[in-house]
Order: C-alpha cells, then sequence, then structure tokens
C-alpha cells in the first residue's frame, strides 16, 4: 500500500504518520529528510541538487522524484511506504506519477488531513520539546508536569524559532496555495480521503484506520 499523506502545519500529520507506520508496516518517506541526508553523504543526486540550492534555486522536480525512487528501490520487500510533505506540487505530482507506472506501482490513497486555520497557529505556537531527550509536549494539550520544564529533568523546554503565530500564517497560506491544486488532481483519480483533523488526536487515528483497513482490504 502506497499513501500520500497531505496536512497544514500543526494538523498533527508527525503523530499519525507515527501511528500509520506501526500499524501498517509502512515505511516514512520524508522528502525533506531524504533530500538532507543525500547532501550530507555526498551522493550523485545530493551534488545536483546542492548546486540549485547553492545558486539559490529551488531543486528541480524531477530530481526530487529521482530521490524518493531511489528511496522505494533500495528498501527491499516493505508492505508500502508513506509520502509525507511529498509531493508539494502539481510538477512533483506528475513526476512521480511517472515515475510510479515505470516502476509498476501506483498511489493506492492520498489522505487529506483537515483542520481548521484558528486551531493551527494554537497548535503550532504551543508546541515545546527537549532537545537534551527529545520529549515533545505542548502547552495546551499536552503540558509538561512544571511549566516549561522537562518531565524527565533535563531543563528548559525549547521552541522552535519558526514557531511565531507570523510564520505560521505564512507558512499556512503557502500550504493553501501549494495543496489546493494537489487535492483536485488526485480528486481527478478518484483516491482522495478527507480526514477531519479538528477532534482530537485519538478521533482521528480511528478515522484513519478505518479509510487505510478499507483501501487495505
Amino acid at each position: 500500500m502506497i499513501v500520500i499523506f497531505l496536512g497544514p502545519p500543526g494538523a498533527g500529520k508527525g503523530t499519525q504518520c507515527k501511528f500509520i507506520v506501526d500499524n501498517f508496516g509502512l515505511k516514512h518517506l520524508s522528502s525533506g529528510d531524504i533530500l538532507r541526508r543525500e547532501r550530507s553523504q555526498g551522493t550523485e543526486l545530493g551534488k545536483k541538487a546542492q548546486s540549485f540550492m547553492d545558486s539559490g534555486q529551488l531543486v528541480p522536480d524531477d530530481l526530487i522524484v529521482a530521490m524518493m525512487m531511489k528511496e522505494i528501490a533500495s528498501c527491499g520487500n516493505v508492505s508500502g511506504f508513506v509520502f509525507d510533505g511529498f509531493p508539494r506540487t502539481i510538477g512533483q505530482a506528475k513526476e512521480l506519477d511517472k515515475a510510479m507506472a515505470q516502476a509498476g506501482k501506483k498511489i493506492d490513497v492520498v489522505l487529506n488531513l483537515q483542520v481548521d486555520d484558528s486551531l493551527l497557529e494554537e497548535r503550532v505556537c504551543g508546541r515545546r520539546s527537549c532537545l537534551k531527550c527529545g520529549a515533545a509536549y505542548h502547552v495546551k494539550y499536552m503540558p509538561p508536569k512544571v511549566a516549561e520544564q522537562c518531565d524527565n529533568g533535563c531543563g528548559p523546554l525549547n521552541q522552535r524559532a519558526d514557531d511565531t503565530a507570523e510564520t505560521v500564517q505564512n507558512r499556512i497560506k503557502t500550504y493553501h496555495a501549494q495543496t489546493a491544486p494537489l487535492v483536485k488532481y488526485y480528486s481527478a483519480q478518484g483516491n482522495v480521503k478527507s480526514v477531519n483533523g479538528n477532534v482530537a488526536i485519538e478521533e482521528v487515528t480511528t478515522s484513519l484506520k478505518a479509510v487505510l483497513d478499507k483501501v487495505k482490504g
């Protein structure tokens, strides 16, 4: 089963991705993570990507897709994949479709996690994490025992520099501009399933599981 997971910043996609990976045996594929690894390892694809980035240009869609397909080919006999944060544009979606067809594969379902913009800002700006042990918190939904302090005794919690109201609003606008066309593109193929992300984490998980159980058959 091959899944594309769309969701705005702060929608809880990371939490739900982990559930999908753990419960359906899928491999998590993040375009950002793979791009950073290819660059750090100095692979041929990584060097090509770096040349565009060094000159201030966007990495071409076909190069990003090539990295993703290389990752898929190297995974062996896994039961499937969940694409996280990819594709981001119609161009990437079309390149992915071509590459998938050449590999004899197809996208089984596109999960569209929908959350009201008013909730996204609250969710993102309230995120905290411990840089020492990696524990994650939220000031409202998952607060530490002592405000702004890690429960594991590591000290003060960290807030990401880009988890500010202004930055979040810009990220949300960018997401809507990029994703609305993607939803329309995949809807035309008949494989988009929208899930309400405004509700509690457990309810979102239940909805996603129902969709994926049906796709898996």
